[in-house]
């Protein structure tokens, strides 16, 4: 089994689970910004228990990896926008930033989670995906040659959960990032598609579990 430390070190074994955002919530409840698609630096640090400059000093050392999984700055017009069009619709609730605001994207944040040291939930989400990896890794050797062939439900459950996953969502994304007049309606349905999402995969997982059992009992 792959073990945290050379989750830590190896951006190549941080790459491999990227897209593995879902266990962000799984660990622990995960506040967005308005857009419904991004927290800020506070947020973050709240998320892990840390402080912001712990995040800050991890943004300098990995700033190149952050930014090519969804970390941005916004300045100038850009974060003039952003506070008219998302923070101001919430006056109070959120910080009004001066000159700069860093915003993380779900899949940034998990990068967090595969760099922080000091957080007793990064560390849970690592052991999370971690034993996903080796989970997945035993099946594969367990039954390398003659995998049970898979029910007609089944298949079409996870080719609607693969279908909403990586083609509904992140159309909805583009979209919200698109649409200032219809954000809301569209952040709405894209939760309503996350949640469908979510109770495919846990009915397909109930399923494996219950054909399982079966097996060991005959």
């Amino acid at each position: 089994m792959i073990n945290e430390s050379a989750l830590l070190e190896s951006r190549t074994l941080r790459d491999g689970v990227l897209e593995r955002t879902d266990v962000l919530d799984r660990v622990k409840t995960l506040s967005l910004l308005p857009d419904g698609l991004h927290v800020t630096t506070a947020m973050v640090a709240a998320y892990f228990g840390v402080t912001s400059e712990a995040v800050r000093q991890l943004k300098a050392r990995h700033h190149e990896e952050l930014a090519g999984n969804g970390m941005r700055t916004l300045r100038g017009p850009d974060l003039a926008r952003f506070k008219r069009d998302v923070l101001s619709r919430y006056p109070g609730l959120y910080p009004q930033p001066r000159s700069s605001l860093t915003l993380y994207s779900r899949r940034a944040l998990l990068n967090i989670a595969m760099l922080l040291r000091d957080s007793e939930v990064a560390r849970q989400v690592r052991a999370y995906l971690l034993d996903s990896e080796y989970r997945a890794r035993t099946q594969a050797v367990n039954n390398p040659a003659h995998p049970h062939p898979q029910s007609l439900d089944d298949r079409i459950d996870q080719r609607i959960t693969h279908v909403l996953g990586k083609t509904v969502v992140p159309m909805f994304n583009a979209l919200i990032e698109t649409s200032a007049d219809h954000r809301r309606e569209l952040i709405a349905l894209r939760t309503g598609v996350q949640h469908i999402e979510k109770r495919l995969r846990r009915h397909h997982a109930r399923l494996q579990q219950l054909e399982a059992s079966r097996e060991d009992e005959q």
